[in-house]
């Protein structure tokens, strides 16, 4: 069989699945409240149900696809011809955060075989903070010796954003490069990685964009470490299904990513959308969309999850991953307007479709739990809905079907994946890595927990957030606060004191209607009352614990160790000093 032929397959298997998950649980239900007699409730929820367990179905897939080894896709280490620049977009960044980690790449660049140059992208609009990068470019020029390969250049008008940004560079001096390495303000990598970017780029022509897969690293708070271990230990599995199933029409994220300059210019100029924001305006969510142009145009977009020294930053606590996710949420929903673009491949609308499905899941999760309260309190439904058994036979009862059901969506969707990982992770030797075996173990638990638990807090957020972009508000790109970001009880009241009501009156509905069902619903609205608390405790700092363990704290990688010993020799003269008022280490916004 051919690779074409093994990759019809293996998407064929992969859409499957889900298919298959979904209407078994849809079924199964039908099966099980057919005892009481079934309404056009219960066939809303079980088709409501039937969507959410395909999603998760979907990632479970995923993980499957992902658990066996893959080969390492190393290029003879020929000497690099092209010219390559590395791009850091940023807006309103603490300057001297962001030029140390440029001062690091280039300190770990500087006797590497290839020509990298370095260009710092301003969007920033803080008057304290363009004083800052002033000084700070200036600073590490005198520093490096930089003049002809550090560049410093700031928009007076952030049109377009992030991608605006880019794309102006590419405009102005694009034609100077054969590669771009494109970097988020908070990114980082080691020189040997970029270099091996660059070689399997000049290996394959045909190649227009390579993907890395980031590992987050500075986490200090509950949620974030816990968020942290979850990208670094179970994500690469997940990353390698991914990589197999998209194949040349692969992910790009944004970041930490290289691309051809040539096939870019040529291949994603992004369109700016009729009508007003949400829908219209700026392609917030571009990364994707810039994927799907590459593939359109013959470029390969190849994800390679085995290279290694890439690193980001993540959010610190539940408000500010819900503010990021905001937009990323109106971002994938504006994709409406683009999955429907000529000429584009079919994987590429499917991973625009994945994308919009990501967020309108959770809508679907919180619909089959207030359809079937309805069913339960047994409710008129609206006089334009038909009567049911017109068009559905009716099931026979099994009171077994609920244990089948929730065994099936509990243990094998969302548990069995995790746990095959761990032992993914055993027998490959790359739980050691992570710590010791108990402690890791002791994590993965934790990690389960800790998720199963702020789940319901995640699906408010996602389904107000879907609910806002519908009626037509606009997000925009708020700043998001890097670094130290400990909660109070009352801020975390303040972002989350809708999901405290909705728990609240779900609690009340519930013990009104149909007490009998309560137990299943705890799980869910308690969490959603209990948030605050959640919200403020998950904030506070866990620096240090053994707990959520990753590699990288047990031994420092040297891009990082470049980067802290730069600060340290640059001291407290950071941008605080002139009046940013951040920390090193701890920006300000989101590039």
């Amino acid at each position: 069989m051919g690779s074409r032929s093994r990759l019809i397959a293996l998407r064929s298997v992969a859409v499957l699945l889900p298919v298959l998950a979904g209407s078994g649980a849809a079924a199964l239900f039908l099966q099980y409240s057919s005892a009481a007699g079934l309404t056009v409730y219960a066939y809303l929820s079980a088709a409501l149900l039937a969507l959410s367990t395909a999603w998760l179905a979907w990632g479970a897939g995923l993980s499957l696809i992902g658990l066996w080894p893959a080969r390492r896709a190393t290029v003879a280490a020929q000497p690099i011809r092209g010219k390559t620049a590395l791009l850091m977009p940023v807006c309103n960044e603490d300057p001297a955060a962001t030029f140390a980690r440029v001062a690091a790449m280039m300190e770990a660049l500087h006797d590497a075989p290839a020509r990298i140059d370095f260009a710092i992208l301003s969007d920033s609009s803080r008057p304290e903070v363009i004083a800052g990068e002033a000084y700070w470019f200036n600073r590490l020029m005198a520093e490096t010796g930089g003049e002809g390969r550090l560049f410093y250049r700031r928009r007076s008008q952030n049109t377009g954003r992030k991608a605006g940004n880019i794309a102006d560079f590419f405009r102005r001096s694009g034609g100077a490069y054969d590669f771009a390495l494109i970097l988020d303000a908070d990114s980082l990598m080691e020189a040997e990685s970029i270099l091996e970017m660059i070689r399997r780029m000049e290996a394959e022509p045909r190649l227009g964009l390579l993907q890395t897969l980031p590992v987050v690293v500075r986490a200090q708070s509950i949620f974030g470490r816990a968020m942290q271990f979850a990208a670094g230990f179970y994500s690469p599995v997940f990353a390698r299904g991914l990589a197999r199933l998209q194949g040349a029409a692969g992910p790009f994220w944004g970041h930490n990513a290289i691309v051809r300059t040539a096939a870019w210019a040529g291949s994603c100029g992004l369109p700016e959308l009729d009508g007003p924001p949400p829908f219209g305006g700026h392609i917030l969510s571009h990364d994707i969309v810039e994927a799907a142009l590459l593939a359109r145009a013959g470029w390969i977009v190849r994800l390679d999850p085995d290279l290694g020294g890439s690193y980001e930053e993540g959010p610190e606590n539940l408000i500010e991953h819900a503010k990021r996710d905001r937009r990323w949420c109106q971002g994938n929903l504006q994709h409406s307007r683009v999955i429907g673009a000529a000429g584009l491949p079919g994987w590429s609308r499917m991973s625009l479709g994945l994308g919009i499905m990501a967020y309108i899941a959770p809508v679907f999760w919180g619909g089959f739990l207030i359809s079937s309260l309805l069913d339960r309190a047994n409710l008129p439904p609206p006089d334009y809905f038909p009567d049911p058994h017109q068009f559905f036979p009716v099931f026979p009862s099994d009171e077994t079907a609920k244990a089948i059901g929730l065994a099936i969506g509990i243990v094998g969707l969302l548990i069995m994946p995790k746990l095959l990982i761990v032992i993914e992770a055993a027998m490959g030797g790359r739980l050691r890595q992570f710590g010791r075996p108990a402690s890791v173990v002791l994590s993965s638990v934790l990690d389960l927990a800790l998720s199963s638990v702020i789940a319901p807090i995640l699906m408010a957020f996602q389904t107000r957030s879907v609910l806002q972009v519908l009626r037509g508000a606009d997000g925009g790109w708020p700043a998001n606060r890097r670094g130290e970001a400990r909660l109070t009880l009352m801020e975390a009241f303040e972002a989350c004191h809708f999901m405290v009501t909705v728990g609240l009156l779900g609690l009340v509905a519930s013990w009104y209607w149909i007490p009998a069902l309560l137990p299943w619903l705890l799980p869910v609205l308690g969490p959603m009352i209990l948030s605050p608390v959640l919200i403020a405790w998950t904030s506070r700092s866990a620096a240090g614990s053994a707990v959520f363990g990753m590699p990288e704290e047990r031994a420092l990688p040297p891009i990082l160790a470049r980067h802290d010993a730069i600060l340290a020799r640059w001291g407290q003269t950071s941008g605080a000093a002139l009046g940013t008022g951040a920390q090193p280490g701890r920006g300000t916004a989101d590039a």
